[in-house]
């Protein structure tokens, strides 16, 4: 006989639940982020279910409302079990003789959601819907899957490796429009650009509330370490090691931007020529920034290198951004650092396409100049380099930075040079790369001064490099 629980999940309705005990369940995972912020209430904007036998499964789009009025969707994916089954693992809440939990952490229903995806099958309710798509060469017939495992790591989203063949990622905060990610691995892949992990496929809903990406399955490569880890395991054995390798992931970078800017046909990936006025808008934007950070810096020793020197920092930008021709904005990572892309021991993989989880889906969306993405992972050699020192007490070698910045640019700048994606001309290039490290460096010391008061002087260093003239010379 078919219970309350059994009918109300098949017609999407959810209204059983707990909802206290929903709230907290979200409220106190690591993808939940907004933690600082006052939550008013959490609720159920609706539901569609994927599965009709024990273990039963949905997926629900909640709504997280907050004080000031603003509100938050998320993706959750609940399980449903008979408590006689006695499941133990992220519970929700019981009800009815039924355990509410969460389905990642059960291997059948995420064999289940891979399943739907090979089948490229849509699953429609009166008011929603959810289309599952395979990629070409990934459909029905491949191998049965046995093992799921969630990746605890995570913080933003939520993984699954499957097998040790495949990985599904379920995207939790939700922004109306296609997920940056999913365009970018979707381009990449199509063209058979080595270095990423090969999109598999990916499923998304649509209905009254908003379309939207939920999550994408690709190709799981097993790697050595990221390239964070990787970093810091040379410079505390052997720190020469680390610079042929930069200088090839200098190579694989260009490459990934030379191949995102191929298709003069796909209006969402065309190359286009930056203009003096978008140059200028972010050169203001940075200004304004800086205007403010300045403005309220702490009288801190570890400040002193910079401490009221504000207007000559702003100075400096509006000599580095005199710049004729800034080359062409194409699509590309949008946060490009080291613990973004995977050594495999043999070569360089790229991850995580989302772009800065911070900046708006639309922002993500923007075409940008290349060299942002170069400028991010520029920094991340200097934190790594300073993460040595402070985390492990490790004195990395004087040039080890400089080292790995000339080792990166002289890979990537060959490659990419005769696209004419970049600014004709060294002395453009350097100019609009430090303007680019000069915005990531600001946003920098703004965060750590907010959240890692021992790590300020890694921003502080990359400040007073600039001042100093070096990336212009």
């Amino acid at each position: 006989m078919t219970s309350d629980v059994d009918r109300r999940v098949a017609e999407g309705d959810l209204g059983f639940l707990d909802a206290e005990a929903l709230s907290e369940f979200v409220l106190r995972r690591r993808w939940f982020g907004a933690k600082s912020r006052e939550v008013a209430h959490v609720g159920v904007l609706g539901a569609v279910p994927l599965r009709s036998q024990a273990p039963l499964l949905a997926i629900a789009l909640l709504e997280v409302r907050f004080q000031p009025g603003t509100h938050d969707v998320y993706q959750v994916l609940l399980g449903f079990r008979p408590d006689e089954e006695e499941w133990e693992k992220d519970v929700i809440a019981g009800t009815d003789g039924w355990t509410a939990y969460e389905a990642l952490s059960d291997p059948v229903l995420c064999r289940e959601l891979v399943h739907l995806v090979r089948g490229s099958t849509s699953v429609q309710r009166e008011e929603a819907a959810i289309d599952f798509r395979a990629a070409d060469g990934f459909a029905v017939g491949g191998a049965e899957l046995r093992e799921a495992r969630l990746i605890d790591a995570e913080q933003s989203n939520s993984s699954v490796v499957l097998d040790e063949e495949l990985i599904l990622k379920a995207y939790r905060r939700l922004e109306p429009g296609v997920n940056p990610e999913l365009e970018l691995l979707r381009f990449l892949t199509e063209r058979e650009f080595p270095n990423v992990a090969s999109l598999a496929g990916w499923y998304s809903f649509a209905g009254r509330l908003m379309e939207a990406t939920l999550g994408i399955v690709q190709e799981y490569v097993q790697g050595e370490q990221d390239g964070w880890t990787f970093a810091l395991e040379c410079l505390g054995e052997s720190p020469e090691a680390f610079h042929p390798q930069a200088r090839r992931l200098g190579e694989v970078t260009g490459a990934m931007h030379v191949v995102l800017g191929s298709d003069s046909t796909d209006p969402a990936f065309t190359p286009e020529e930056a203009s003096a006025e978008a140059l200028g808008i972010l050169t203001a934007t940075i200004d304004e920034e800086i205007d403010e950070l300045f403005a309220g810096l702490p009288d801190r020793e570890e400040l002193e290198p910079i401490a009221g020197r504000g207007e000559e920092v702003r100075e400096e930008l509006r000599l580095l951004s005199r710049v004729a021709a800034p080359g062409r904005v194409i699509r590309n990572h949008g946060d490009y650092h080291l613990g973004q892309v995977l050594w495999t021991g043999a070569d360089w993989i790229v991850l995580d396409f989302e772009g800065e989880p911070a900046r708006s889906l639309p922002e993500r969306r923007r075409k940008r100049s290349p060299l942002r993405d170069v400028a991010g992972m520029l920094r991340s050699f200097a934190y790594a380099a300073s993460a040595a020192e402070v985390e492990q007490a490790i004195v990395p070698p004087e040039d080890w930075e400089e080292r790995a910045r000339s080792e990166f640019l002289a890979g990537y700048v060959p490659v990419v040079e005769p696209s004419g994606l970049l600014p004709p001309g060294e002395d453009a290039l350097r100019r609009l790369l430090a303007v680019f490290e000069l915005e990531k460096a600001v946003y920098e010391l703004r965060y750590e001064l907010d959240n890692r008061p021992d790590w300020v002087r890694i921003p502080v260093a990359g400040i007073s490099r600039l001042l100093a003239g070096s990336p212009t010379e």
